[in-house]
């Protein structure tokens, strides 16, 4: 997908993008290859040509944040594909709902072998050299709420990496909702230990386990992996849609 993106170089927007689409002409090969048949102004494909020239450059050094910087944020998903070999699947777990008066509890990276869990007044502190590993991240409402309390927290963490936040995508094929809600109307399920556990009952689960409850902490960890390893599940079976309803308007 990323190869047929264009809304990256300065100064062109989905329109002209959609018209280069819906002339047949896909990846930037295409591009370069068939400026005459395109339906854009000469001025506009001179701008472009240059953008595409630079962007192979960078995705053969495999610069991700050169695209993590031209790429808009809702779109970071498109460059999955071709530079999400080093991704971290990231969910937190909190005392609350707002990153100023609520604190980290739990934060989960899987990196789609292993799945790691970080604990607050235990090993916490080991998250800034485990971000440093990955250039990709993916969450579920991650935008608006577990990177704001990671940046809170350990400013030092670099977390201006790509990031594929599934909630937007996933609304764009029609699947709205929490994260269970669409886990459950993809055929996805969990352990029976966590199936019925929300958000609101890791909070509970925290607090259990602060008054000296370590089944309770179990849990809670045992919840946040079943996270992290289903969003690796959710994109893989997503990623398809999401392409395919990119390019529908422009058949």
């Amino acid at each position: 997908m990323l190869t047929s993106t264009y809304i990256h170089i300065p100064r062109v927007g989905t329109t002209v993008e959609k018209k280069i689409w819906a002339s047949g002409i896909r990846t930037w090969d295409e591009f370069l290859g068939r400026k005459d048949d395109l339906p854009i102004p000469r001025s506009r494909i001179e701008l472009i040509t240059p953008g595409i020239e630079e962007s192979r450059e960078r995705l053969l050094c495999r610069d991700c944040g050169f695209f993590a910087r031209s790429l808009p944020g809702a779109e970071h998903w498109r460059a999955f594909p071709e530079l999400g070999d080093k991704v971290a699947y990231v969910d937190i777990e909190t005392t609350g709902l707002s990153p100023g008066h609520s604190h980290i509890t739990v934060i989960g990276i899987y990196d789609g072998k292993e799945a790691k869990t970080f604990v607050r007044d235990i090993d916490m502190d080991n998250i800034v050299e485990e971000f440093e590993k990955y250039d990709f991240l993916v969450t579920f409402n991650g935008a608006r709420f577990d990177l704001p309390f990671i940046r809170r927290e350990f400013p030092q963490v670099d977390l201006n990496k790509l990031h594929a936040d599934l909630m937007y995508p996933l609304r764009r094929i029609s699947l709205t909702g929490g994260l269970k809600k669409i886990e459950v109307e993809l055929g996805i399920t969990r352990s029976e230990d966590v199936a019925g556990i929300t958000g609101f009952d890791a909070v509970r689960l925290w607090h259990q386990y602060k008054a000296g409850d370590q089944e309770a902490l179990e849990l809670l960890l045992e919840y946040n992996r079943a996270d992290i390893v289903n969003l690796e599940t959710i994109m893989q079976m997503t990623l398809p849609r999401f392409i395919d309803n990119k390019f529908a308007d422009c058949i």
